[in-house]
């Protein structure tokens, strides 16, 4: 009787920790995807310090591309910049004039 009593209480007991479990562990399951999902928390911190690094790549390249514009302009059009056009010839042509210094610079360091 003791042992049939014992069984009862276990199959009681059970049945009554069965939903308090069940749902402890399905909030375990959602609070998890929250923070760690492709949507969590965690992902959306990511993709904002990425949207960040984008953002900066996109204004200095649009720094660039000002600047190249700018160049492009002082050589076209009536009014054509004349420092401009002879540096520029003088790039393409390897030209120096007499009365020039030549400072010679690493390929990677671009002037333009």
């Amino acid at each position: 009787m003791d042992h049939d009593s014992l069984g009862r209480r276990l199959r009681r007991w059970l049945k009554d920790a069965a939903p308090p479990v069940g749902l402890a562990l399905l909030c375990g399951y959602f609070v998890w995807h929250s923070l760690e999902g492709e949507s969590g928390l965690w992902a959306r911190e990511r993709r904002l310090a990425e949207i960040a690094g984008a953002k900066l790549t996109l204004a200095r390249v649009e720094n660039e591309r000002d600047s190249m514009e700018r160049r492009v302009n002082g050589l076209r059009g009536d009014r054509i910049d004349r420092d401009q056009l002879d540096e520029r010839a003088r790039t393409l042509l390897n030209l120096v004039g007499k009365d020039e210094i030549v400072i010679p610079y690493e390929p990677s360091r671009r002037l333009y």
